[in-house]
């Protein structure tokens, strides 16, 4: 079972209106008057690292925005595999394309430990018939989304191994201290750069002996960027 904090749940609007990151987020522009269109329940959930926010082809029933942690956002190809095209962060959101289709499109899983708002689709469905506000908010975040997950994708494809490999460890520094970053498991990474495992496993332990990263865990999951200006320009 997946560990939510039903008992943490946000109780009415009051929360909402004191959210610490409502600049960040889909309620950032509404005015006190908005928040009397809000009747149902907006949760406060956790989900432990490995956990799914949301799945694909799932009936979509609500939205979610990230409040602390990291989500990758995942695929089935055609021919089985998976790929992860995007990580999601603090102030995202998970799930938009539930105002546009009945299933969710891609698998949301948990990066880190995460904590994330549930926002029911009919709340977001009515306020944006009733609020401009948040309509062009979303419409903002829609196309935020859209280009993110291009720039992704076509920033990771770029180069060879090394470069990739120095490229994802880059966008992958933590809010919390740029100088850390939290990498995928090395399968999913040799998807989502299109290289073998055995490549990705050999150019990270290039890279630690060079002394451009360090390990600090056990599964080579979190690294410390030692050299991040080397990291940036590694050699052929």
């Amino acid at each position: 079972m997946i560990p939510i904090k039903t008992e943490s749940a946000w109780r009415g609007t009051a929360d909402c209106r004191a959210c610490g990151i409502r600049d960040m987020v889909l309620f950032a522009d509404l005015h006190e008057d908005d928040f009397n269109l809000i009747h149902a329940p907006i949760d406060d959930l956790e989900y432990a690292p490995g956990h799914a926010v949301a799945r694909m082809g799932e009936t979509a029933t609500s939205l979610f925005t990230l409040r602390a942690g990291m989500v990758k956002l995942v695929r089935n190809t055609v021919d089985g595999r998976q790929r992860i095209v995007r990580v999601l962060r603090s102030g995202d959101v998970i799930g938009l394309e539930a105002l546009m289709g009945p299933t969710y499109d891609a698998d949301a899983i948990a990066l880190t430990s995460v904590r994330v708002c549930r926002l029911p689709l009919q709340v977001i469905q009515r306020l944006n018939s009733e609020t401009p506000r948040l309509h062009q908010r979303l419409l903002e975040r829609w196309h935020r989304s859209l280009k993110e997950a291009d720039d992704w994708l076509a920033d990771l494809n770029f180069g060879n191994a090394r470069q990739r490999l120095a490229g994802l460890i880059l966008k992958m520094r933590t809010d919390q201290d740029p100088g850390m970053c939290t990498l995928f498991s090395r399968e999913d990474m040799g998807a989502m750069l299109d290289l073998k495992l055995e490549t990705v496993s050999r150019t990270l332990n290039a890279f630690v002996r060079e002394g451009l990263i360090e390990s600090m865990d056990r599964i080579g999951r979190a690294y410390r960027i030692v050299d991040a200006e080397r990291l940036t320009s590694p050699k052929d």
